[in-house]
């Protein structure tokens, strides 16, 4: 049986006397009894407090950057965000569905066909050699002073992009001939240059400043104030990114220009782009596999 190491009254001593020889046991449990000192004692109170001002710290510069944000801002943010979500899962469920059609019953074949084609579709409008049609926005922009240049167009496209347009197209007003030239780029010197006509954009679409900054060579195509763009793509989600604060609508303004975005149910994009022969790139040949 275990004794109690807390003192009794047959430990205590009376005045005058010797205290009676301890036993081993109670010399081993008297020596395990920790023994915290004022030091020790001080040193846990202060891990207690860092410990405290770095969890604060942490969770204080993890929220600064949604904290000092507008409620509108924060807003938009959700809506976006929430819009994606929806892409995605919408996106995933198309797939799955696909993957089931391919991989089970006697129609596997007429799947796969149907796939193909559907596939060489979407090709074709990322290309731009086919018109497309769906909901999406009208993006017009008025530049009275001409202050608008290439690099803001190409920032509108880069936004259109990010926030989901699929097919996109930018019309302008026609510009003289004098215009043209000085400052078109070595890659369109071999097309005929045009004026004033919708050009389908894509990924390999180019914009650079005319000679006197009175338009915009599009694609090998010259453009001029006031520009009109139409992009397929979710309404809601492109009109927010198009006013997000420091966004296209802003750079616009900040250029004393002016931009409206005008959400429609059908958008038709009509312009199509010409494909031309690579003149280097050829396909690759498949990998063979390590033997």
């Amino acid at each position: 049986m275990i004794e109690d190491p807390s003192p009794s009254a047959a430990d205590v001593v009376p005045p005058g006397e010797a205290p009676a020889p301890r036993s081993g046991w109670r010399l081993l449990v008297d020596a395990s009894r920790p023994r915290a000192s004022r030091g020790q004692a001080i040193g846990a109170l202060l891990c207690g407090v860092l410990g405290f001002a770095l969890v604060t710290q942490v969770h204080s510069a993890a929220s600064t950057g949604l904290t000092t944000a507008r409620q509108s801002d924060l807003v938009d943010i959700l809506d976006s965000l929430s819009a994606r979500s929806d892409q995605l899962r919408a996106q995933i469920a198309a797939e799955q569905n696909s993957l089931a059609k391919l991989t089970g019953g006697t129609d596997s074949n007429q799947a796969a066909l149907d796939e193909a084609q559907q596939r060489t579709a979407t090709l074709q409008i990322l290309a731009g050699t086919a018109a497309a049609a769906g909901p999406g926005i009208d993006l017009e922009i008025t530049d009275p002073q001409h202050h608008v240049g290439a690099d803001v167009l190409l920032e509108t496209l880069e936004e259109l992009r990010d926030a989901g347009a699929e097919a996109i197209q930018v019309t302008g007003s026609a510009v003289s001939s004098a215009s043209v030239g000085a400052t078109a780029s070595p890659s369109s010197a071999t097309r005929a240059t045009t004026s004033g006509r919708a050009v389908r954009l894509v990924a390999s679409s180019y914009f650079v400043d005319t000679a006197d900054n009175t338009g915009i060579v599009v694609d090998g195509v010259v453009l001029a104030p006031p520009y009109d763009i139409l992009a397929i793509g979710d309404p809601p989600t492109i009109t927010t990114a198009m006013g997000i604060p420091g966004g296209v609508l802003d750079t616009l303004t900040g250029k004393n220009a002016h931009g409206t975005v005008v959400e429609h149910d059908v958008v038709r994009v009509t312009a199509l782009h010409d494909v031309t022969t690579p003149q280097y790139a050829r396909p690759a040949p498949a990998a063979s596999s390590a033997g």
